[in-house]
């Protein structure tokens, strides 16, 4: 895998519902990426469906517990390897096809760009 531009950290609790249809969205952005999940702690099988992907652009990290999503993204932030860094929920409220415009906003920018609902 070439490196990439884009690392997205997805912290996820208990995202068994939502987590295959975000990951599928996640990896349909149309940029070189890699994705970090983190089961913090779920006990609803997320870890379980986690534990088998074998996608290369993706790659799985756990707590034993449920830590917060803070610890969550600290688990994931030594292995980033992409120039740009965002976190994406397991849930479906954000669009990750938003990337490209906060992406291209990076480039206008001093270097961070935040998003707002």
């Amino acid at each position: 895998m070439n490196k990439p531009i884009l690392s997205v950290i997805m912290p996820v609790y208990n995202e068994l519902p939502t987590l295959p249809e975000i990951l599928k969205r996640v990896l349909l952005v149309p940029v070189a990426k890699e994705v970090l999940v983190v089961d913090d702690g779920s006990t609803d099988g997320t870890w379980d469906f986690l534990k088998h992907i074998s996608d290369e652009r993706i790659k799985v990290f756990r707590h034993a517990t449920n830590r917060g999503k803070g610890s969550a993204i600290r688990t994931a932030l030594p292995y980033v390897e992409g120039q740009l860094v965002i976190i994406q929920d397991g849930d479906l409220e954000y669009d990750p096809m938003d990337y490209l415009a906060l992406m291209r906003a990076v480039d206008d920018s001093q270097g961070v760009v935040y998003g707002s609902r």
